[in-house]
């Protein structure tokens, strides 16, 4: 079944032939119809498209009639395919594909980019596409640099409006900040500080957020690496280990 319109698809319902007999395993067309499947696309081939659905669980005392389907894909075709070119086939099937639906319908927005009652509200504008679920409106997608049900967020490593900037590569986890403030998550790589670990150390501090004193027994009082700690140009006389923590000993 093919060529039925559809801009944004949210649901199926699907009519199979009706008989005056009861819909179970002792009709004889429910075992034409095991095995269907529901593809939407934008062109009438079905590999172009998306499968929305396929039955691989119906029996002929199971399969309903309706069938409601849900499809969460957006697209212009609905496509009810089914075959028998695989056998042996399940318990219950024909042994030939028929297609004998009374009614198809399909529900959904007339317009992309709609949701809600009467297809009301706008979806959110950061959806891919700018698609999304008729009822609930979340996204199918979202746009380049953003994340979330409705695209609302950043990903991680970007912030501010349209997220377009980076967080700083000296947060303690580089490239991670606040999606909002672009404050960084905690600490600050060593040799770093500020709400934003923009700020180098200042001369005489160290380490992690900068709050290493660099030792006054170095060489050059007050001065060593920022990230470190190591003494610049060794220690003063009687002082030793890498940052001048350590006291010599003489021997007599």
């Amino acid at each position: 079944m093919t060529g039925m319109v559809l801009m944004v698809c949210c649901s199926f319902f699907v009519l199979f032939f009706v008989s005056v007999q009861a819909y179970d395993d002792n009709n004889d067309y429910t075992k034409y119809f095991l095995g269907f499947s529901v593809y939407i696309s934008n062109t009438t081939n079905k590999e172009d498209g998306v499968l929305c659905f396929r039955d691989t669980n119906y029996t002929r005392a199971t399969i309903p009639n309706p069938v409601n389907i849900t499809c969460p894909y957006h697209g212009r075709y609905v496509i009810y395919f089914n075959n028998r070119t695989h056998p042996p086939y399940p318990k219950g099937y024909s042994y030939n594909a028929w297609i004998e639906l009374c009614e198809v319908e399909v529900n959904g927005c007339p317009s992309p980019g709609y949701y809600g009652e009467n297809c009301s509200l706008e979806c959110p504008q950061n959806c891919q596409g700018g698609y999304c679920d008729i009822v609930e409106g979340t996204c199918f997608g979202c746009a380049h640099r953003y994340i979330g049900s409705r695209c609302q967020e950043c990903v991680a490593g970007l912030f501010g409006n349209n997220c377009v900037e980076n967080c700083s590569m000296h947060c303690g986890d580089p490239g991670i900040c606040d999606k909002v403030t672009a404050h960084c998550n905690g600490s600050c790589l060593a040799g770093w500080e500020g709400e934003m670990c923009q700020n180098e150390c200042p001369m005489g501090s160290y380490g992690v957020n900068c709050i290493g004193n660099c030792s006054l027994t170095c060489r050059h009082p007050g001065k060593c690496d920022k990230v470190t700690g190591h003494c610049d140009g060794g220690c003063q006389r009687g002082w030793t280990g890498v940052r001048c923590e350590e006291g010599k000993r003489y021997r007599n």
